[in-house]
């Protein structure tokens, strides 16, 4: 568990759903995403602002940061750093930040 980011019981799933994926394929590729995907998230934690405002998907004060395919939806206001959502891009990502 890192102390400067937390992610929600369904960003949580998210990311292992992702990261099961992934390893499905390549143990290797599952591992290299996963750091990749924390590191950003200590980035983030360090300048919350870096992200983006997606005022066409969510009224929410949320910020959004792209990660290889990912998406990472996050409250920049939050301490630690709260992760929402962890998305393939592909997604509707509007239609799942409606049912949150």
């Amino acid at each position: 568990m890192n102390p400067r980011f937390r992610f929600t019981p369904q960003a949580e799933a998210q990311l292992a759903e992702i990261i099961d994926y992934i390893a499905t394929d390549s143990e290797d590729a599952a591992s290299r995403v996963l750091n990749g995907i924390h590191e950003a998230l200590d980035k983030l934690a360090e300048m919350p602002e870096m992200g983006h405002a997606r005022e066409d998907l969510t009224d929410r004060p949320l910020k959004f940061w792209g990660i290889y395919s990912y998406l990472i939806v996050y409250d920049p206001t939050s301490s630690p750093l709260s992760v929402i959502a962890m998305l393939r891009g592909a997604r509707d990502v509007e239609e799942i930040l409606k049912n949150r």
